[in-house]
Parts: C-alpha cells; sequence; structure tokens
C-alpha cells in the first residue's frame, strides 16, 4: 500500500521528501520491534484490549459509511467492516478465551498466504522468484509461532503479530525511501515498479501532443466473459477458462486513449493453450519468451473478436507520462504469458497514467484520507499477489475498479453520509 501512496502523491511531492520517509519507516521499525517484545512475555505495557475499542469503531463507522456507498464500495467496506467486527471482539471479550481462536485465525491465514507464496514463486519463477519464495518461508514460519503457545500461551498473539508486521512494513518503507533517493532526476516513480523499465527515464514523446481525450479506457475480457459455456467460478473469473471444446481462454485487458494510444499486447502467433502443455507456459522465464505485436485499436479488436465485457474509464490521468511509457514499451514486442502478457502492460500503463493523480491539489488531507479507505489497501493486495504469480486480467479488472475508487472519489464526508441516510429514510418505498 505504501508504494501505491507514493505513485499516486508522484514525484515531484515526495522525491525530495526521501529523507522523511526513510526515517518513518526507521521509526515503523522501532515501534514494531517494541510492540512484539512488549507482547512477547504477556506482561504487556499496552493492553491489547485498547487495540479492540479502536478497531471496533473503526468497524461501525466503515459498516455506517457501507449502507450508503456505491455499489463498487459497498462490497469492500461490508468485508472490512465485518472483519473489523470479528477481531475487536475476540480481542475485547477475553471471557470467551479468545486468545487460542485468535492465535488459530492469524496463523492459518498466514500459512495459507505463505503456501500461496511459495507455490506461486516456483510454478512461475519470475525474475525476483527466489525472494518471493523466502518471504512464503518467512511467513510460515511466522504461523508455526504463531500457533506454538510458548511463551505467553497465546495471549501475546495479537501484539507479536502487529510488532511483526509494523517492524517489516517499516523495513519496507525505508527501502523505498533509499530507492526514491537513487531514482534518477527525470525517472517516473512508477518506473520503481515496473519489471521492464526500473530506474530509467522514459522518453518523451517527439514532436507536437495530439489533444488529450477526456477518458482513459481500460477494457477486460475476462477469461468467463470470453469463452462461451464456461461455468462462473473463481478459477474462470481470475485464471482461466475451459469452453466447450476444450479449449483454454485467459482472457485479454488493453488500455486506451483516444487518438493515439491503444496499448493492446498479443503474441504474434497464438500459444498452445492445450491443458497438458499450459502448465509449462506458466513460466516467466527466458525460453517462454516470444515475438508480440500491437492490435491497433479497439474497434478493429472487437469486430474481430468480441466486445470487451467490462471497462473502467478514468477522468484524472497524466496523458504525457503515458505516452511517455508507451514509447519506451512498444519498442520491444517480446510477450510472455506471465511476465509480459496485455494485463502486465496495461497495469504499467495505469501505473504511469496515475502517478501523481493525488498530488495536485491538498496532497496531505488526499493522502491521509486515502489511507483510510479500503479500496487502496484491497488495491496493494491486488498487485502483491499479481507480482507473486501473474497479473490475469481478472486481477487487472479489479485493481483497475480500486483504483479508480481511490482516483476519482464520489462526494463523502460525514455531512454527504448523513444526506444519503436522510435521503434514504425519507425516499418512498418501492
Amino acid at each position: 500500500m505504501i508504494r501505491l501512496l507514493i505513485l499516486l502523491l508522484g514525484a515531484e511531492a515526495v522525491r525530495r521528501r526521501w529523507l522523511h520517509l526513510t526515517a518513518i519507516g526507521a521509526l515503523w521499525v522501532g515501534f514494531g520491534v517494541f510492540t512484539f517484545l512488549d507482547a512477547i512475555d504477556a506482561d504487556t505495557l499496552i493492553p491489547v484490549w485498547y487495540l479492540g475499542y479502536f478497531l471496533l469503531v473503526e468497524a461501525v463507522l466503515t459498516l455506517l459509511a457501507a449502507t450508503v456507498a456505491e455499489p463498487g464500495r459497498r462490497r469492500w467496506r461490508l468485508i472490512k467492516g465485518s472483519v473489523f467486527v470479528l477481531v475487536s471482539l475476540l480481542t475485547i471479550d477475553h471471557p470467551w478465551h479468545s486468545d487460542l481462536l485468535v492465535a488459530l485465525l492469524i496463523g492459518v491465514l498466514f500459512a495459507i498466504d505463505g503456501g500461496f507464496r511459495i507455490a506461486s514463486a516456483v510454478v512461475v519463477r519470475h525474475p525476483h522468484w527466489r525472494g518471493a519464495m523466502w518471504a512464503g518461508i518467512v511467513e510460515v514460519l511466522i504461523a508455526i509461532g504463531t500457533l506454538q503457545p510458548w511463551p505467553s500461551y497465546y495471549v501475546g498473539t495479537i501484539g507479536c503479530n502487529i510488532g511483526l508486521a509494523l517492524a517489516i512494513s517499516g523495513l519496507a518503507t525505508m527501502r523505498l525511501g533509499l530507492r526514491l533517493r537513487r531514482l534518477p532526476a527525470h525517472a517516473p516513480i512508477s518506473s520503481l515498479f515496473s519489471r521492464f523499465a526500473v530506474g530509467t527515464a522514459w522518453p518523451e514523446p517527439e514532436g507536437e501532443q495530439p489533444p488529450e481525450a477526456a477518458e482513459l479506457v481500460v477494457h477486460v475480457w475476462t477469461p468467463a466473459g470470453s469463452a462461451e459455456g464456461t461455468r462462473r467460478g473463481l478459477i474462470s473469473r481470475y485464471i482461466a477458462a475451459v469452453d466447450r471444446d476444450g479449449v483454454i481462454s485467459t482472457g485479454h485487458a488493453a488500455l486506451e486513449l483516444l487518438p493515439d494510444v491503444y496499448i493492446s499486447h498479443y503474441p504474434a502467433v497464438d500459444l498452445d493453450r492445450n491443458p497438458a502443455d499450459f502448465a509449462r507456459t506458466l513460466r516467466a522465464t527466458a525460453e517462454n519468451d516470444v515475438p508480440g505485436r500491437f492490435l491497433p485499436d479497439y474497434r478493429s479488436e472487437a469486430d474481430g473478436w468480441c466486445e470487451a465485457n467490462a471497462q473502467v474509464r478514468f477522468r484524472h490521468f497524466d496523458a504525457a507520462r503515458l505516452r511517455a511509457f508507451w514509447a519506451a514499451y512498444r519498442a520491444d514486442t517480446t510477450y510472455n504469458l506471465t511476465h509480459r502478457n496485455c494485463s502486465s502492460a496495461v497495469a504499467n500503463a495505469l501505473d504511469a497514467a496515475l502517478e501523481g493523480a493525488m498530488g495536485q491539489h491538498r496532497p496531505a488531507f488526499r493522502l491521509l484520507r486515502a489511507m483510510l479507505m479500503p479500496e487502496l489497501w484491497v488495491a496493494g493486495v491486488l498487485r502483491q499477489r499479481a507480482e507473486a504469480m501473474a497479473w490475469t486480467p481478472g486481477l487487472l479488472l479489479d485493481y483497475a475498479r480500486a483504483l479508480w475508487l481511490v482516483v476519482e472519489p464520489p462526494p463523502s464526508g460525514w455531512g454527504h453520509l448523513l444526506r444519503r441516510l436522510v435521503d434514504r429514510r425519507a425516499s418512498p418505498p418501492s
């Protein structure tokens, strides 16, 4: 999430503050270590149920906001509020003997997530797969430690895990601050997160630029939406779908900015996607690199295949940065099913276009507001999952929708919330 915040604030707002970011990360690490050591022997200076009351207040406010939120926001707010209610009640109501329940919940979640990281790294073998595998191993070790009763018989479970989480996020923040220090003067921050052009300055487009379009559009063909006769489950939503003829469809994604930018990356020759050979093509290694091609525009692509079954439209973006990214990306047509595919191209292009979207007007206020939005946390989790394995059209669609809710927020605030509640109560039943 910190990376997304830095990206949305933009280079101008954060580059000169790299030392502040590094110092905040160091303080975060120190506080995390203190919290961990304070909780490990169950004789705590910070009672853990204090955190439970804070979580309960946050849960109530989130659920209240969800009742009048737009459909896209409502789902994430309900999930966040429900999880916070469960954790806060388990934390506060110790007569339930909830320490063991909390330890089981946290330990199982860590074990599942760590196992996913290890499996994804071993199967996909993306450029940083060894680091991802070790991160998964550490997460599994944390899960094992969480499920052990020693030394506090589960009393310090929440404090220990919060301390570890704070220390790990603090280290990541320090690392990001040091990377900002080394970033070249004219390089965009989004290049820090782009595997194909890390730390390089993208060339400025030459000549007179066309007038900016009113909207940037992300087109998505989900696997289930682009294959006929498929069941619509999680696998067909996020990974691949098999049609009635046994052919695998992984869907597609493209990004459009009229009149001159259309990013739609395909292999030059269709890949063999029969189930018997499909697993071999998942590895993000050089032997799976193939020549690629870029389609010219959405209309010709839709006429030759089918209409996209989902679209996300942005009004606030940086067209110049997007064109600079596109000029650099299209210089290399190489296609890799998991490492350099249609969805990763659109995700990186979207990052380039949205860089600095929150840094123009009242950046400090918008930063604090964004940190309280569950959609930003969701976008951060989706990005981590995609980088651990691969960007897919389904993941990209959720990522784009979450970013849209952060960058293009509808009217909010307690005044707006109260007006929505009053209007809903005053409206006659249908």
